[in-house]
């Protein structure tokens, strides 16, 4: 089949499915389930029996799919036309698909594959009954309008439901799987062991995973807060200028560039020759310039010694914000909770600045190869900001955009108010514009955070994690498809997820209380 006819066909098939569906299920809803009519004992009565029957069907299927998982998985191996046609006999769990697919495996080793198919559906009609005999409990009695407010409650989820089914499908199936994928091994006959949590133990003792662990913190404390940093200073720039709109499309230009094409594009910047050979790369064109003088110390160690005396300065002043958090006790918001994520983030920070005072005394002392080209990306721990570099750069722009945005939504009442109080455009900008955004940069913080997490093209294209520039998605890459541990990499999958989803219930626990 054409590939272009394949693939209109799959949009028309997909499209006029999900309108039938959205079509029929609503008729469905108000003709059978909630018609707009009142309905006596002896119209309900028979529904209500049936649906009992399907939910004692429905738990004699889950009962019965747990014991062939125990069977099939603990007392003996299971046989070859269960493992053909259901995979792995662990994830019987997860009904009613999973459910469909062990009776499935044992009719089509019985009477043939068509058996499959049948049960599928016998499942899917079982359901529809199930929800037939619930939805019409207790409907005895109740007026045409009753009817009509409870189809009014239900039509919502008619419409969610095939979006829940596939985010359960490619999302929460795959989590469950991954999870399960970390406590196995490989085991002779293509087949895997539990073992519980060695493969967290092998990790845990791996340089490599800790080497990716210290380059993930430094990511996560320097790319969302440069980004967000730059990202506001051009909103707020460019909102005064007469060409700003066109500055914000050359600054969020980043944005429509792949990883990889920007990993490129850096990588050219940083590309080295031989000392006799004209260089191409920008950075060290501008490095040969150098010769040792006095600009030389100006721009080399006077202003990167300042900019990270600043840096240092800046975490110090969170780490004492937190520090008199903390010294609030259980009144501080957030609870429990709150206070043990602040002492976390107090040792992170504490690390950090020692980092950072360790390595300004370093570049104050080091003898610097004036007028040698240098190889950038081979360079331990800078090389890691000439990486942070990139998404730094891909990622100025969708803060900018979203705090360009926040910006134009503050009051100008409370500006026009502070302008007659005297106040100057620093303290307009810090003191009354950046606590009414707040909200706002603190949602294009966690979003940069998450993408910091998940960061894999960069370091994969420029460096592949060579010379200490490792990060978990890259060390769980090289586990999963080079090694073939697939035990070490999910265990590492795991890792990023479990560092993931606190920020994710944070962010949305922060949206749901501003909605409110």
């Amino acid at each position: 089949m054409n590939p272009a006819f394949q693939a209109m066909l799959t949009i028309v098939i997909g499209v006029g499915g999900c309108i039938t569906y959205f079509y029929a299920s609503n008729v469905f809803l108000d003709k059978v389930v909630f018609p707009a009519r009142a309905l006596d004992v002896s119209y309900t009565r028979p529904r209500r029996l049936l649906g009992r029957v399907v939910v004692g069907i429905v738990l004699f299927l889950v009962i019965a799919s747990l014991g062939l998982w125990v069977f099939g998985s603990w007392i003996r191996p299971a046989p070859v036309f269960m493992t053909d046609s259901i995979g792995s006999l662990w994830s019987g769990l997860l009904l009613p698909i999973r459910t469909a697919q062990v009776w499935g495996g044992l009719l089509a080793g019985a009477f043939g594959a068509g058996a499959f198919l049948a049960v599928l559906v016998i499942i899917y009609v079982a359901f529809l009954a199930l929800c037939l005999g619930f939805a019409s409990y207790n409907r005895a009695g109740m007026s045409a309008g009753d009817g009509i407010n409870r189809a009014n409650q239900i039509r919502p989820w008619l419409f969610l439901m095939p979006a829940l089914v596939a985010l359960g499908l490619y999302l929460a199936y795959p989590v469950f799987a991954t999870a399960w994928l970390s406590l196995t091994q490989d085991a002779p006959g293509n087949t895997r062991v539990f073992v519980g949590f060695a493969n967290y133990s092998q990790m845990f003792t791996e340089d490599k995973f800790w080497e990716s662990m210290q380059n993930n913190m430094l990511w996560l404390v320097v790319v969302p807060a440069a980004s967000t940093a730059f990202g506001l200073l051009a909103a707020q720039l460019t909102d005064r200028i007469k060409w700003g709109n066109i500055a914000k499309s050359l600054i969020f230009m980043p944005m429509a560039i792949s990883f990889v094409g920007a990993s490129v594009i850096w990588k050219l910047i940083y590309d080295t020759r031989p000392a006799d050979q004209a260089q191409i790369g920008a950075l060290n064109a501008v490095w040969l310039k150098f010769d040792g003088g006095i600009w030389s110390t100006v721009f080399l160690k006077l202003v990167p010694g300042l900019l990270l005396l600043g840096f240092a300065a800046a975490l110090a002043y969170v780490v004492w914000t937190l520090i008199r958090d903390l010294m609030r006790g259980t009144e501080a918001p957030g609870g429990v909770a709150a206070l043990v994520l602040r002492a976390i983030g107090v040792v992170i920070l504490a690390w950090l600045i020692w980092s950072t005072v360790s390595g300004i005394l370093s570049l104050t002392g080091a003898t610097l190869p004036y007028g040698v080209p240098q190889t950038w990306l081979s360079q331990p721990f800078y090389n890691n900001f000439f990486l942070m570099a990139v998404l730094v750069w891909i990622q100025t722009g969708f803060a900018m955009v979203i705090l360009s945005a926040a910006l134009r939504g503050v009051p100008e009442d409370t500006i026009e108010a502070a302008i007659i109080d005297g106040a100057n455009p620093f303290q307009i900008f810090f003191k009354i514009k950046v606590p009414q955004i707040m909200g706002t940069i603190v949602v294009v913080w966690t979003t940069i955070t998450i993408v910091v997490l998940k960061v894999f093209d960069i370091v994969l294209a420029m460096t592949n994690g060579q010379w200490q520039t490792q990060v978990l998605a890259n060390y769980m890459y090289d586990k999963l498809f080079r090694a073939g541990d697939w035990g070490v990499g999910t265990a590492s999958a795991m890792i990023i997820m479990l560092l993931v989803s606190p920020i994710l219930v944070w962010n949305v626990y922060n949206v749901r209380k501003e909605m409110r």
